[in-house]
């Protein structure tokens, strides 16, 4: 497979992968002032299996993670679950813990 690129596309309130110039998936969000909402997550059946989505995943939080001001709340179950195995990534979520200690 090709290299996927994933770009972030405001103005439809997501970022999306592309392989060869086709769209192969997308990451859904909305946001507030303090919060990036995943809602959803899909990867076209044609990509699926082929690290799109992990590739969504890594980029759209690399990229929240780089901004410095949001949280992240993961209602989609595809962000929560690739989260929960990348635990470098487990301090982006809201109500997260610190790792800060005394």
């Amino acid at each position: 497979m090709s290299d996927v690129t994933v770009t972030n596309v405001p103005e439809k309130k997501r970022w999306e992968a592309h392989v060869d110039g086709e769209l192969a998936g997308f990451a859904e969000y909305q946001r507030t002032d303090e919060l990036v909402v995943f809602t959803h997550t899909e990867v076209d059946g044609a990509y699926e299996g082929q690290g799109v989505g992990g590739a969504l995943a890594r980029h759209a939080l690399d990229e929240v993670r780089a901004e410095g001001t949001h949280k992240v709340l993961p209602i989609c179950r595809f962000i929560k679950a690739w989260i929960d195995r990348h635990p470098d990534y487990a301090s982006l979520q809201y109500g997260a813990r610190s790792q800060v200690t005394d």
